[in-house]
């Protein structure tokens, strides 16, 4: 592998590792996400029981013990599977990498939430008697766990990160890697988003105390951006992490590319904890594309944030509407109707369930829309069924978070 500093070397996706809700292969998402196959069920959370939420099945004893999982974390075990199928399907000959020479850049939205209401119930059974407190809580909790699990689990040397960006986060975890990269701090970057959210009742509970938790009688239909019937979030799990490279190492061992990561954008509302702002959206929106050099004209795919909430929905939508009204060669869809909202993992996730769209000239839909609400009419939308689009060369991904954090990234399909 190379090295020297280029600041505008390009970067490209060589690996994918996920697990979601309805898949743990790219393969398999991507086969769900064009059948239109659901991945929300009923899920058992403590103090509330019943409620719906997008929940992982991934083989947790492929990479760990289950003294490792014991000791660990679920978004430590998420990003340790997901990081070891990245490296399989890149295809790199991992024993022989230069492990100080890679860097682990991990997007989450919330860590250490899960052990920390798991522990204290624990020490409510002994009348609160801290010496039965566990050891294991402190490197559980510290914000760098997720990304540090894997460099034990892979024996990386080189540095490790959590971004903490709410539900920008999975395209802050890539974000950082390209421009760690691009610095030539490292060779490597292992890259994404991760969320364990659906195991803290806590997420459960302040949605619901906000009125934001969604509803229904059929589960797969739960998840409904867009639609006049939408009642709130469905919270997901998952992970989704990608190997990133400077192309000239990539083509140097013949990886396969599955895009090439060209523009990207991050700001802040400044304007509320929650409530986002359509006119900030806008403009990391321009700001991504300014950087990548391209017209708005020149995106095939819009992969949109929508959760599900009235406002939430309505903002990004008047942000669509202003940047993209005059170009009817836009699809605009989303992924969290299929899978619920996976936090720090959403934007890894919706981008990785696109990528795809690049080889099979497909764009999956946003499915439960059946019922558009007219503050979010938009002809660009692709609703319910999948649509074959000829050409697909570049898409761009729109994660957004509390606390008026936003990002914006784009890919495109590789070209020499």
């Amino acid at each position: 592998m190379t090295s020297g500093i280029g600041q505008l070397d390009r970067v490209v996706i060589t690996g994918v590792g996920l697990t979601s809700p309805n898949g743990d292969t790219l393969a398999e998402f991507r086969g769900n996400l064009l059948a239109g196959k659901s991945g929300v069920v009923p899920f058992e959370t403590r103090y509330m029981g019943e409620v719906l939420a997008g929940v992982c099945r991934y083989n947790a004893l492929k990479y760990q013990t289950r003294k490792d999982l014991r000791r660990g974390t679920r978004a430590g075990s998420i990003s340790v599977y997901c990081a070891n199928e990245a490296i399989v399907d890149s295809g790199i000959d991992w024993p022989n990498v230069h492990k100080d020479r890679v860097g682990v850049y991990l997007g989450i939205t919330e860590h250490g939430n899960v052990e920390t209401e798991n522990e204290v119930y624990e020490i409510s059974k002994f009348d609160y008697d801290a010496s039965v407190w566990t050891h294991h809580h402190n490197p559980r909790t510290v914000a760098n766990n997720p990304a540090g699990e894997v460099t034990i689990n892979m024996g990386i040397t080189g540095p490790h990160l959590t971004i903490g960006a709410a539900c920008a986060a999975g395209n802050a975890g890539f974000i950082q890697a390209v421009q760690m990269l691009r610095l030539h701090e490292v060779d490597l970057a292992i890259a994404g988003g991760v969320s364990e959210s659906i195991h803290t009742f806590g997420i459960f509970a302040s949605f619901q105390s906000q009125g934001a938790l969604a509803r229904h009688e059929d589960p797969a239909k739960a998840s409904r951006p867009f639609d006049l019937a939408r009642n709130g979030i469905v919270v997901a799990e998952g992970g989704g992490i990608c190997t990133l490279e400077r192309l000239s190492d990539a083509l140097a061992r013949n990886a396969k590319i599955y895009g090439e990561i060209v523009g990207y954008a991050m700001n802040s509302d400044a304007t509320d904890f929650v409530l986002p702002n359509a006119e900030r959206q806008e403009q990391c929106i321009r700001l991504a594309l300014r950087r990548a050099g391209l017209e708005p004209d020149d995106i095939d795919i819009v992969s949109s944030h929508a959760t599900a909430t009235e406002q939430g929905d309505i903002e990004e939508t008047k942000a669509l509407r202003r940047v993209f009204g005059d170009c009817p060669g836009v699809a605009i869809n989303n992924t969290k109707s299929f899978i619920g909202h996976a936090m720090g993992a959403a934007g890894a996730l919706e981008l990785l369930g696109n990528i795809p769209s690049f080889e099979d000239d497909m764009v999956h839909a946003t499915i439960n829309l059946d019922n558009l609400d007219p503050a979010c009419a938009m002809d660009q939308l692709v609703i319910n069924h999948p649509r074959g689009k000829t050409g697909i060369r570049c898409l761009l991904n729109n994660s957004f978070g509390m606390l008026g954090i936003n990002s914006v990234l784009i890919v495109k399909k590789y070209q020499e």
